[in-house]
């Protein structure tokens, strides 16, 4: 496969982004060799496909099979697009693109985290698949109930997505707790939509509560940041995120910004797709809370039926 078809398939800019995505899925020797390749990205044009084997303890035949893995042709195909990589990286990019150390200052801690957050939600965009979001907008939009499961810190994301449908007139329900997420993924039937959110896709209380609404005939999804995890197996359609791990910012933090970035790409699809209605509850909706906004003026019709 070129390296142009692969980058398409991919749907992202960098390879790093492809090979973070699909590293849990990869052959332990293959893991390996990612891990070589993501340590050094820089230096990999400059070595040989025998000093990449032997830095991971492993052969020749298997860096070529870890290139085929991630969608490359092969090691000069590798050689090539990290170069190319290397070349669209800045400045700024090496100065902030590492880990936080113990000893650095506050304002650099500042510098780094928005850094971090910032290119989490641009890989996030820049891999994000169009069609894959697509159907399932149109799931969405058209369900009679979404469920949507998520514990641990993807619970705060399924909550948001809850708050954000529900604004616009959706039932939508999010579940953390492993019973009631049960419970209720039993209740879905056809037309009803079901997602799961997982950082690793392997959290085994949300893939139970999708593999159960997928059984009962509702549209699964799944967003996580691998796109050959568990959870990925179940669902009809999968939505991918793409944060790096740092000594700080582990799963659940790095986790969030890019989930946030594609619940908010798919809340705007479903109000786009329902414009009509989307106006009509934003506006209800707001009118009902305005008098709890300090400085809000006094609700008219409030006044009207006081008979003020």
């Amino acid at each position: 496969m070129a390296i142009d078809e692969a980058s398409a398939e991919a749907g992202a800019t960098s390879p790093l982004v492809r090979i973070r995505s699909l590293l849990p899925g990869l052959a332990k020797a293959e893991q390996r060799v990612a891990n070589i390749v993501l340590s050094a990205p820089a230096s990999i044009a400059r070595r040989s496909i025998t000093d990449v084997a032997e830095a991971a303890g492993t052969s020749e035949t298997t860096v070529t099979r870890f290139c085929k893995a991630i969608g490359v042709g092969g090691y000069p195909d590798l050689r090539i697009a990290l170069a190319a990589d290397t070349a669209r990286t800045s400045n700024r990019d090496r100065d902030l693109g590492g880990d936080i150390e113990p000893d650095d200052r506050l304002d650099q801690i500042i510098d780094k985290v928005a850094y971090a957050d910032a290119k989490a939600v641009e890989e996030t965009a820049g891999q994000l698949d169009a069609d894959a979001l697509s159907a399932v907008v149109d799931a969405v939009a058209q369900a009679r109930r979404i469920d949507v499961y998520g514990v641990g810190a993807s619970a705060f994301v399924a909550l948001d997505l809850q708050q954000k449908l529900h604004r616009i007139g959706l039932t939508c329900f999010a579940w953390s707790d492993t019973h009631a997420a049960l419970t209720s993924a039993a209740l879905l039937r056809d037309g009803d939509v079901a997602l799961g959110i997982s950082h690793t896709g392997a959290t085994t209380e949300t893939i139970e509560a999708l593999r159960e609404a997928g059984h009962r005939g509702a549209v699964t999804a799944a967003l996580t940041n691998f796109s050959r995890s568990p959870i990925t197996e179940i669902a009809d359609h999968v939505l991918t995120t793409a944060v790096r791990e740092t000594t700080y910012r582990s799963g659940a933090m790095a986790s969030r910004i890019g989930q946030l970035t594609v619940i908010d790409c798919l809340f705007i699809g479903v109000a786009q797709r329902r414009i009509d209605d989307t106006k009509a509850a934003l506006e209800v909706t707001y009118e009902a809370v305005g008098a709890h906004r300090l400085g809000a003026r006094p609700d008219r019709r409030r006044h009207k039926e006081d008979g003020r």
